[in-house]
């Protein structure tokens, strides 16, 4: 039987449907996974033809798994991961047992935000940026000498806004550094200048040498003690100079890494003095991005994406062009959710594609540090972009999380 291996999954969102997307292409799906969760909830994970309890951050490991399941006469297509941090390791993986039609050595580069800018430090839309590795000791007047207040301080292993702080001056700056060196004593710093502007993220599929554009997606960012993305409004239409001006800096960022074939995305901001790089990703997002995508033009983006990895050419030409808006759920204060109202509510209102809750009765929420710390979602449809978010945000407004002090 043909096979593909996936490394990890959520129970939800593109790393999810990318394994319902194989099953659909008639593929026997096998997860690798190290959460003794899904292995208890088996049953849950109908589309998942195997589920393998393994340690995914050991190769050692995984390698004698994937060896034996040759043995039992599995014929492995591809080795796959759409969840940071393992989309290097499954690539490692492909190069060793399946031929692999993506580059490994550009996905390491991308999964690192320090070897990322610094790889990319010569081109205009990188920020300023300076590295303090382990051990190293920058006195905060020379920090403040250099950049202007507000900086970015962050881990260059940071995923979903974890680990990402904002100094508005040098006490907070100290505390930043202080507290990103307690977390994490191994690991580099990154010091970036703040950029100010609009973002936007772009998913894109790169096949034989070309970048494509699947999605350029506006993002409102809410800014507590962490930047949280709570809005993503799909362009039906990008403006021609906005899609010029990407293509050029995806054009030069393709090239650089010499990428042949591969998934992406960017998160990008449109600052004073033109478009600046805040990061890639060497993958599709997570969470929501694959249904806006399907909803917006009508085709599976993590489908294409396993097309492409298998060698065949992905069709991410849209079959309908719609105005979509996701609205994220998170809450103010900490507590223990008793129950959720309104979500049949939300579901009937004009325009609403899709109400998703996450936490089940009993669950601690808390205001958000990560992006895993948003608790719901609200997809529309709309003729224009305002349109789409006016009835997404109706929509929020009806879902109401009780909680009860823990």
């Amino acid at each position: 039987m043909k096979a593909i291996i996936f490394i990890s999954t959520n129970k939800s969102g593109s790393s999810r449907e990318a394994i319902k997307a194989a099953e659909r292409l008639g593929f026997y799906t096998i997860l690798f996974s190290s959460k003794e969760k899904q292995i208890q909830q088996r049953e849950e994970y109908t589309d998942v033809h195997k589920m393998i309890f393994v340690n995914t951050y050991n190769l050692g490991d995984m390698r004698e798994e994937i060896s034996k399941l040759q043995a039992q006469g599995v014929i492995i297509k591809s080795i796959v991961s759409f969840i940071d941090p393992f989309v290097h390791i499954a690539s490692i993986l492909c190069d060793e047992f399946c031929h692999n039609n993506t580059s490994s050595k550009a996905i390491k580069i991308m999964e690192d935000k320090e070897e990322t800018r610094s790889f990319l430090k010569d081109k205009l839309y990188t920020p300023k940026f300076l590295s303090i590795k382990p051990n190293e000791s920058i006195p905060t007047d020379k920090i403040c000498e250099e950049f202007d207040f507000p900086v970015i301080v962050k881990s260059p292993v940071s995923t979903g806004s974890k680990d990402v702080l904002l100094a508005t001056g040098k006490e907070q700056l100290e505390k930043s550094l202080e507290d990103l060196r307690n977390k994490n004593p191994e690991e580099a710093i990154m010091i970036e200048e703040y950029i100010d502007g609009d973002q936007y993220l772009v998913e894109v599929l790169v096949y034989n040498n070309k970048p494509h554009i699947v999605a350029i997606i506006e993002q409102e960012i809410t800014k507590g003690k962490r930047f949280i993305i709570t809005g993503y409004g799909v362009l039906a239409d990008i403006p021609p100079k906005i899609k010029t001006e990407i293509e050029e800096i995806l054009h030069s960022i393709t090239t650089a890494f010499r990428i042949t074939n591969g998934a992406l995305h960017l998160e990008i901001r449109l600052s004073e003095n033109g478009w600046k790089l805040i990061e890639i990703n060497p993958r599709i997002s997570g969470g929501a991005m694959n249904k806006m995508i399907q909803a917006a033009f009508g085709f599976s983006l993590v489908q294409e994406t396993l097309k492409l990895f298998l060698g065949e050419r992905p069709e991410i030409s849209p079959r309908h062009k719609k105005y979509v808006f996701t609205k994220y759920v998170i809450v103010a204060k900490k507590g223990i959710l008793a129950k959720v109202t309104g979500k049949t509510r939300a579901k009937k209102l004009p325009g609403v594609i899709e109400v998703y809750v996450k936490p089940k009765k009993g669950t601690t929420l808390i205001p958000p540090l990560s992006m895993g710390h948003r608790y719901a979602y609200v997809i529309a449809v709309g003729s224009s972009l305002e349109e789409a978010k006016t009835r997404a945000n109706d929509a929020v407004k009806e879902i109401t999380f009780h909680l009860k002090n823990d």
